[in-house]
């Protein structure tokens, strides 16, 4: 019954099976209340900073509590989407509290403590939450290169000091040995395995997720560096990490070990083959001088520092839903580092302002803000100024608004929510989860759209659509025609509205029914009318 708590017991343990099976039922009920109860609190808003402190103090094993929402996840079929989509969510908070704990704890440890692999897993695993990711795992498969290597070092020095069951647990004294282990790992890893630097598509985040650049066998220069670092830590051979400016580098001693001169060290591009370059050769990588302080080595916080400081430019990049919750993990990772950085908090502050989420957590931001940096008054002022207007609005919010297909001006609405639809001009497939009898969007927006060339401008009826690569969009009737062959529409937010997938329409959940009272009926007579009785 439950494969995935395994891991929780051990042979030896005297367990009693009746006890832990009541726990986990008890469980499981509780979670399924939990998340039954979510589409009714935040179906209108984002689930608020505080919308899981019921999950925080709950009065059951936490694994328990997560192996009842991955059940929920892996249900079959197309049904039950509104609970999937609130079980991701509670488990994606879960499990990124508790990185971030794992982070913080090995923040504390001692620097020779600190393996630069698994900080680099704590990324991965605090942006991925829901993957499988696991330091054993991607241990294992470093172990397997580290294996390939010592099979080429055999081949040509068959009594090489790395080849020794206890390798790594010692360091190599000779150069000349060193080199040899270096050669190894850059047969293996760019001759055998083909790992390269992704310069066609340098800007994907996947380049920063050392379990994606262990599948794809491609990264960014920091990602290749950690890698190759390990395996060349694991045979004997110290080499340091550099913080070089635009390209992450390597060092490796020539001379005297602990030595300040910088042209005592070869460095080693892993981004580029393992190419060894000279003092020289590393300013001609980026085109220009830099001083002596940029080739000093740095701790494994401040490789994960560098690590989060590109998936946060990342972020920056786009506006899109995805950017954005890039933007707000490695924030998150950021403030746990260097919790009092007046930057970072500032644009965590207003990255919530802007998304219109967590007002309260925006006024608890502003007011460390003000504590750290009383200079920074103005802008901190203006941001209260809105949240609270932000927070004033929300109180005066009634219920929701119900629209009635019988009401006189909603007469030329003549789609429905929950039919697939294809945009006319851009041919995106999509699914309705609104209507407004007339364009409801602001003069600017109208302008910018250029709704005004369409035949009917902005007096017709407007849909809000969830489109097929991820987007909402707000499009005109006219634009839209029913699909020939309709389609499930994998969009993250579909959950929020509906419950089920029916193979030709969606069916909306109990929060979207009651804003559109009418809607399903008509829906289910078009079905009929368009693709007849048998298909559905």
């Amino acid at each position: 019954r439950w494969p995935s708590l395994l891991k929780y017991y051990s042979h030896t343990d005297g367990v009693s099976w009746l006890e832990e099976y009541k726990a986990r039922h008890k469980a499981g009920l509780e979670a399924q209340r939990i998340v039954a109860s979510f589409s009714k609190r935040f179906f209108s808003e984002h689930v608020p900073c505080d919308g899981f402190s019921d999950i925080e103090t709950l009065g059951c094993p936490s694994h328990f509590f997560e192996d009842e929402l991955m059940c929920i996840l892996n249900m079959e079929g197309r049904k039950g989407l509104t609970w999937k989509y609130y079980a991701k969510k509670i488990l994606y908070f879960l499990r990124q509290q508790n990185i971030l704990k794992n982070l913080k704890e090995y923040l504390q440890r001692p620097t020779d403590r600190q393996s630069f692999l698994e900080g680099a897993v704590l990324i991965d695993q605090y942006c991925n939450p829901l993957s499988d990711i696991c330091l054993k795992s991607v241990q294992a498969q470093v172990d397997d290169i580290t294996d390939k290597v010592r099979k080429v070092l055999r081949m040509k020095n068959p009594r090489h000091p790395s080849l020794a069951s206890k390798a790594g647990e010692v360091l190599i004294p000779e150069v000349e040995l060193q080199r040899q282990v270096l050669d190894a790992m850059n047969c293996v890893l760019y001759e055998q395995l083909k790992y390269k630097g992704n310069e066609l598509d340098y800007y994907n985040s996947l380049n920063s997720y050392i379990h994606q650049v262990l599948i794809r066998r491609t990264g960014i220069p920091i990602s290749l560096s950690v890698l190759y670092l390990t395996i060349a830590r694991q045979l004997g051979v110290k080499l340091e990490p550099v913080n070089f400016p635009s390209h992450f580098l390597l060092r490796w001693c020539q001379g005297k070990e602990g030595s300040t001169d910088i042209f005592d060290y070869t460095y080693i591009d892993a981004f580029g083959k393992g190419k060894q370059l000279t003092v020289k050769e590393c300013e001609y990588l980026i085109g220009h001088h830099v001083t002596e302080e940029f080739y000093g080595v740095v701790t494994s916080k401040e490789v994960l520092q560098r690590m989060v400081g590109n998936l946060l430019n990342l972020g920056k990049r786009e506006s899109t839903d995805q950017s954005y919750q890039l933007l707000r993990d490695s924030l998150d990772l950021y403030l746990a580092m260097y919790p009092d950085n007046v930057q970072h908090l500032m644009l965590q502050a207003r990255l919530y302002f802007h998304l219109g989420i967590w007002p309260e957590k925006v006024l608890d931001i502003l007011q460390h803000i003000q504590a750290l940096d009383p200079s920074q008054h103005g802008a901190v002022g203006y941001l209260v100024q809105h949240t609270l207007e932000h927070i004033e609005r929300r109180k005066e919010e009634v219920g929701p608004e119900v629209k009635h297909r019988s009401d006189e001006k909603h007469k030329e609405v003549c789609f429905s929510i929950g039919l697939i639809m294809k945009h006319k001009r851009y041919g995106y497939n999509c699914v309705i989860y609104g209507w407004d009898p007339a364009c409801m969007m602001g003069h600017e927006w109208i302008r910018n759209m250029n709704v005004h060339s369409l035949p009917h401008g902005p007096h017709q009826p407007f849909y809000n659509v969830l489109v097929e690569d991820g987007s909402c969009r707000y499009a005109a009737q006219e634009n839209l025609e029913y699909n020939s062959e309709p389609r499930e529409i994998p969009h993250p937010d579909i959950g929020r509205y509906f419950s089920e997938f029916t193979g030709i329409h969606y069916l909306p959940n109990t929060e979207l029914e009651i804003r559109y009272p009418e809607d399903l009926e008509l829906t289910r007579a078009t079905v009929q009318k368009i693709y007849g009785s048998g298909k559905e």
